[in-house]
């Protein structure tokens, strides 16, 4: 069952966060590319420290740094200022530019302002390449900004041309450490890929001596410019609308065909997308990955009489809230609440598609969800445990349950951006923590625990 939340006045706790967020993450995995938000220096310094807080990583988003006079005259002069500062002190490759509330309130526009600088500037043989996005807060979440960064850099650099056997891998937002497995397996099929972005090496870097301005790492740009010579695209996200589909793009501009899945969580999800590479390889799945799975049945096997039937709270991103809830109902384990900040319309649907064959009733599904909405429902539907993101912690201490800590964002705990989503092995890590988890909660709760299972 899919409801949308009433039409609240106010949101007391989001379940989800600002859209320019998500661009600047997105912007984050491209080869030489600087963030750049167009509006005040506060949204800045608010999403530097939320990105710090999970990935542990330094942070550099620029800003037009607008100010009261600004909103009344426009920001054109602050954008072309601020252009120029960063192009001077970071030497970047790309700057991607994000709107936020402010500028698209006064109705800035930044693709004319963006024509006027690059024909002022014309002679500057360093100035690097743009992209611009229409990110306000209030038209969507940080997923919705995300996907839109990632269409507006396809739409605005992807060029056609003579064919390549490479293909495209568009994954969405997930962690570092699923970016650097997504390439794995790339590799392991011998097939030549494009993934966009890749933030498996700027935002989870090793120790440098120096500070890189510009992290190494991301999506090559000349990488980027080839997607429409690709032969296919992969792109995962069931709840993606068209209009922010990069792979939709590809398809309808270069006639480039587009695969559409579900992130690869659990063994059914991840059983589609290797199944697809077998047929864009024309190879076997690889011994490895067969013997990664036959682990997990069997750790499945092991582990089923500690968790099966217990009831779970879901949330967070809308995609991330499918593939959960996919491998939740494969476990035996009964998602019965599926939540979400997003308001896609497709949330319900996406989980009927990959839990409908499981379970025998469908849990509670919402859109539109904020916290003390979640937190109401909670106490009738008893659940054994929470899974999402470190914003569910109060919640779960309250109720003495576990959270089971996934997606974005994990302030709480170090290697948030280090937790392995998809595959096998992804699933294999989940199954353990959630399993180990309940264990822990009933020797907790025990009067006399036990120290032997």
């Amino acid at each position: 069952m899919t409801k949308n939340r009433p039409n609240y006045v106010s949101t007391t706790n989001a379940c989800k966060l600002c859209k320019p967020l998500g661009a600047c993450l997105a912007f984050k995995g491209i080869e030489g590319t600087v963030p750049f938000l167009h509006g005040s220096q506060g949204c800045a310094t608010y999403m530097r420290r939320y990105i710090i807080s999970h990935y542990n990583e330094p942070v550099d988003i620029a800003s037009s740094s607008l100010s009261e006079k600004h909103a009344v005259y426009g920001g054109g002069p602050n954008l072309k200022t601020g252009l120029t500062n960063v192009t001077e002190k970071y030497r970047p490759r790309m700057i991607g530019i994000a709107t936020t509330c402010l500028t698209e309130t006064i109705g800035d526009d930044v693709s004319m302002y963006l024509d006027q600088y690059q024909k002022e500037n014309r002679k500057n043989k360093e100035m690097p390449d743009f992209v611009n996005v229409s990110t306000p807060s209030y038209s969507g979440t940080h997923m919705e900004g995300f996907h839109e960064a990632v269409y507006q850099v396809v739409s605005q650099r992807a060029a056609g041309g003579s064919a390549t056997r490479t293909i495209n891998l568009l994954p969405g937002f997930v962690s570092s450490a699923d970016y650097r497995w997504l390439m794995e397996v790339m590799a392991d099929f011998g097939l030549d890929c494009t993934m966009l972005p890749d933030l498996s090496a700027t935002m989870d870097g090793p120790a440098l001596l120096e500070y890189e301005k510009v992290p190494t790492g991301g999506t090559p740009l000349a990488a980027i410019k080839a997607m429409g010579r690709s032969r296919a695209t992969i792109e995962f996200g069931r709840t993606v609308a068209d209009h922010e589909s990069a792979g939709a793009v590809l398809a309808e501009k270069f006639e480039v065909g587009n695969y559409r899945l579900g992130l690869p969580i659990g063994i059914e999800e991840t059983d589609r997308f290797f199944n697809l590479l077998c047929e864009l390889s024309g190879r076997d799945i690889p011994e490895k990955y067969e013997g990664e799975r036959g682990r997990l049945v069997d750790a499945y096997v092991d582990g089923h009489k500690y968790i099966f039937g217990k009831k779970a709270i879901v949330y967070g991103e809308e995609d991330l809230v499918v593939g959960i809830s996919a491998f939740l109902a494969e476990i035996g384990i009964f998602p019965v609440l599926c939540a979400s900040g997003g308001t896609s319309g497709r949330l319900g649907k996406s989980i009927v598609e990959v839990t409908g064959d499981i379970l025998a009733t469908q849990p509670e599904i919402h859109e539109g969800m904020d916290f003390f909405d979640i937190a109401e429902m909670a106490e009738a539907l008893e659940p054994d445990l929470i899974v999402g993101h470190s914003k569910g912690y109060p919640l779960a201490r309250k109720m003495n349950i576990p959270l089971i800590r996934v997606g974005f964002p994990i302030h709480d705990r170090v290697g948030g951006q280090r937790v392995l989503h998809l595959g096998y092995n992804g699933a294999q890590q989940l199954f353990d923590t959630i399993t180990n988890a309940v264990i822990a909660q009933k020797q907790a709760d025990s009067s006399v625990g036990y120290s032997y299972m």
